[in-house]
């Protein structure tokens, strides 16, 4: 038996930012090294960040990617080597590339084989696959074999092909994206992929944070030849991970065996002293609701931004999203602006304050009246002879926007909306009204899901911070007298199974009528999906926290003749 004492490094990059994302590869470095241990390991494109999308079009962006690599490789002269993702190449050939770094160079390098080109990802548009003959790198002993994400994601792949040349233990760097559960389906895969391998070690590395609307959410773990979870990183936090990995030698013939680059003359350990711990598997409300704490946070940060403001109704989309927010970025950071109109009712704004109270954020009264009588007396020609309706309503909404754009100007804080997904869908928003803003938090969450989410933040929370009355409440746009969501869709419990049966599973209509839709239903839902695609086309990026989220994940035209 051999043993590699390897450090799990889950850190939180920014794409672009070379110089940082070296300053906290050294940093993590060293710590991995105060604590003895013989491989740093970091997820997929630590250099460059992911995904760096149409930057790595750019010469110089590969160029300068692919010299802080150099140079951040110098100052790896301890006893502990270090793996590295980064972009290699130059334009018109870039690899998604690993380093192995060591005695202060770059003793090997490693290009993804398999580029996933589906849902979100468009690896193909911008890297080629590697084509080079496998080779294993020796560490302390054991000889590795390394892998970069969908290479260990795919039946009879990168890693049963190492294992076949001769691997003693599998590195798999990572930059997997988050969606309800999904840390269920990456060990479904390594499973595959260990069994596949003859029972391999395996040590898969995820990155964590935001970016614009993709989450990861670190969760990284490493299992025994036998599946066993052995180690496991936190949910959507950065965390250092050290321990022991056994390994046996391999018994594949010398003939067989792929090329053996020394990476470090470390004296092999031969016994298991250090372990980790396995972080505890998170509800899966308390999963979902980090994932949005995690993507609000980096987008504000990250685009260099403190605070942020969003209009506060009394409803349960936007206390949920100030919730969010406040645990983003703390409560002292959030503004929340009240903006009743004639037709708020009075519980409507009590709520409202009355939370805000509750949660410890900033709160103002803005009352819409003033500019909505005068684009009513505006338009008072132009719409004469005719009734009011929609057209009025919308008025409101779009003042709403203009007064959190205005306080944007001023104060310099981005705005959230506060729509959801169950909404998006259908359309059930005003454009350049409650969909202005810079980031959308909720956009990805169903209504019901919304509920369920502020029923479980009390709970976590101990005290009652969402009151009962916002929860219990039938939801309204409130823009008309006595408005209510259910006068204009169908009850969310019905709504929101359709949907995400139309959207993320697929479904035709027929199907959706063999599943029990009425048929009336199901085609004037569909149609509002479908006629609703220029809408969310310009609706702010938010966190994708479901398997198929608009946008990247589904790309539909607006002019669009089938039914």
């Amino acid at each position: 038996m051999s043993v590699l004492r390897v450090a799990v490094c889950q850190v939180n990059t920014k794409v672009g930012d070379l110089e940082g994302n070296a300053a906290k590869i050294r940093e993590w470095l060293d710590r991995a090294e105060q604590e003895d241990a013989d491989l740093a390991v970091f997820p997929e494109l630590t250099i460059p960040g992911y995904p760096p999308e149409d930057l790595l079009l750019k010469p110089q962006f590969v160029a300068d990617n692919v010299e802080t690599l150099h140079q951040l490789a110098s100052t790896v002269t301890g006893t502990c080597a270090a793996v590295v993702g980064f972009a290699d190449g130059a334009p018109g050939t870039v690899y998604n590339a690993l380093a192995v770094l060591a005695d202060g160079e770059v003793k090997a390098t490693y290009h993804k084989r398999a580029l996933p080109n589906y849902g979100l990802f468009d690896e193909e548009r911008v890297f080629t696959a590697g084509t080079e003959p496998m080779q294993l790198h020796q560490i302390g002993g054991v000889n590795v074999g390394m892998s970069i994400c969908e290479d260990g994601w795919v039946d009879g792949g990168a890693v049963p092909q190492l294992a076949a040349g001769g691997a003693e233990m599998i590195i798999n760097i990572n930059a997997s994206p988050y969606y309800r559960r999904k840390h269920h389906v990456r060990h479904a895969e390594m499973h595959d992929r260990i069994r596949e391998s003859g029972g391999l070690p395996l040590v898969y590395v995820n990155l964590v944070g935001g970016q614009d609307e993709i989450v990861f959410d670190g969760s990284s773990f490493v299992l025994d030849s036998s599946c066993e979870v052995i180690g496991r990183a936190a949910h959507c936090e950065e965390e250092l991970l050290v321990l022991d990995v056994a390994s046996e030698p391999s018994e594949v013939d010398a003939g067989a065996r792929f090329p053996v680059i020394p990476i470090s003359s470390a004296t092999g350990r031969d016994q298991v002293v250090v372990t980790a711990r396995v972080a505890p598997e998170p509800h899966e409300l308390d999963e979902l609701h980090d994932a949005l704490v995690l993507a609000t946070r980096d987008y504000v940060h990250k685009n260099g931004f403190t605070d942020i403001c969003l209009g506060l109704s009394g409803g349960i989309d936007s206390t949920l999203t100030a919730a969010i927010a406040a645990d983003a970025l703390g409560a002292e950071n959030v503004h929340c602006v009240l903006m009743p109109s004639r037709y708020s009712s009075d519980h409507s704004v009590s709520d409202a304050e009355d939370f805000a109270e509750r949660l410890g954020v900033s709160h103002r009264t803005i009352p819409i009246e003033p500019g909505h009588a005068a684009f009513l007396e505006m338009f008072k020609d132009s719409f004469s002879g005719r009734d009011e309706g929609l057209t009025e309503e919308n008025v409101q909404s779009r003042i709403r926007g203009v007064i959190l754009m205005g306080l944007s100007n001023k104060f310099g804080w981005l705005v959230l909306t506060t729509g959801n997904k169950s909404e998006a869908a259908v359309g059930y928003s005003t454009l350049y009204g409650d969909t202005a803003g810079a980031y959308a938090v909720i956009k990805d969450v169903y209504k019901l899901d919304v509920y369920r989410l502020s029923s479980r933040y009390n709970e976590r929370a101990g005290r009652e911070v969402i009151p009962e009355s916002v929860i219990t409440k039938p939801p309204s746009a409130e823009l008309r007298p006595d408005q209510r969501d259910d006068q204009s869709l169908p009850p969310y419990e019905q709504l929101d199974p359709l949907l995400e049966a139309y959207i993320e599973g697929d479904r035709t209509m027929s199907e959706l009528v063999d599943m029990g839709f009425p048929e009336e239903t199901v085609r004037r839902i569909i149609r509002l999906v479908d006629i609703s695609e220029f809408k969310r086309r310009q609706t702010p990026v938010g966190a994708r926290v479901t398997k198929k989220a608009f946008g990247r994940d589904r790309r539909l035209p607006i002019t669009n003749g089938y039914v």
